[in-house]
């Protein structure tokens, strides 16, 4: 086993495992009044979560993760598609060769297998540090009561063409594994702005999101500034959507801000979607 250590264990989330099952147990227990479950009815592809510690960030991620725990569906693997914060690592595209990642909560098994079949770059340094896959973690194995594997890979080029490419490569490796697999964008919305400029900057980028539309939706971002960490890992699911169904819808489940917990005029905004095939 080669393990891939908790890096914001402490920091973004509870390290100590019970405090953090507490936390996680708040979140669930004052949203699920809240939750969509009536996108249970169709076919789920994916999800955005959002990334940053779980006080501030939790309580729209933990929208996505209900759903998964409601819906009658095992996925085999979790496909992890994050930004590169750090800027460590080399290509397009980074997977690992750890065959392990842990949690306060456990280890949870990186699906080689799958990982293989990608024409994808190994480098642990692109994960080594980085945090905006491991947060998704205490949220899977929390809400989840079956075994299952992850596949964390990091984004480091994002446009339009990345996420097109990386999405066809998924979408060909997942048919080749033949296996039930969801894919989980990480991303975090605009960053240290006012309440007020959320309507103005990211709004008019959620409405290109949920066309399923990636160069308006990068053509966007680039003309509001938008301060989105993962719109790539975004766009990649919006890709992958439509591949595998002509029928393939983006619905936003939960949003907020930073300031909603610690009061600011400079906030940070997060937004949960899930992208599901109409029935």
């Amino acid at each position: 086993m080669k393990i891939r250590q908790p890096v914001v264990a402490g920091r973004f989330y509870p390290a100590n495992k019970v405090e953090l099952t507490k936390l996680i147990q708040k979140l669930r227990n004052r949203e699920q009044s809240s939750v969509n479950y009536s996108i249970d009815k169709n076919t789920l592809i994916g999800g955005v979560s959002p990334h940053a510690g779980l006080i501030y960030s939790g309580w729209q991620a933990i929208h996505l993760y209900e759903l998964l725990a409601k819906y009658k569906t095992e996925y085999k693997t979790f496909v992890i598609v994050n930004p590169n914060h750090t800027g460590l690592g080399h290509g397009d595209f980074n997977t690992c060769n750890y065959t392990h990642w842990r949690t306060p909560l456990g280890d949870i098994p990186v699906d080689l297998g799958l990982q293989s079949l990608l024409q994808i770059d190994t480098d642990n340094q692109a994960h080594d540090h980085e945090h905006s896959a491991e947060v998704q973690l205490p949220l899977l194995q929390t809400t989840l009561n079956y075994c299952f594997k992850i596949l964390p890979i990091t984004m480091n080029r994002q446009n339009p063409d990345a996420a097109l490419e990386l999405a066809k490569q998924l979408h060909t490796a997942i048919k080749l594994a033949k296996k039930k697999v969801f894919i989980i964008a990480s991303s975090d919305f605009s960053h240290y702005i006012s309440p007020r400029q959320i309507e103005s900057t990211d709004q008019p980028v959620v409405n290109k999101i949920l066309t399923l539309n990636t160069k308006d939706t990068y053509k966007c971002i680039k003309k509001k500034q938008a301060s989105i960490c993962g719109y790539g890992p975004i766009m990649t699911l919006m890709e992958y959507s439509k591949m595998e169904s002509d029928a393939s819808s983006i619905q936003l489940l939960a949003e907020g801000h930073s300031g909603e917990i610690a009061p600011s005029n400079q906030v940070v905004h997060y937004i949960s979607f899930m992208a599901y095939r109409n029935c």
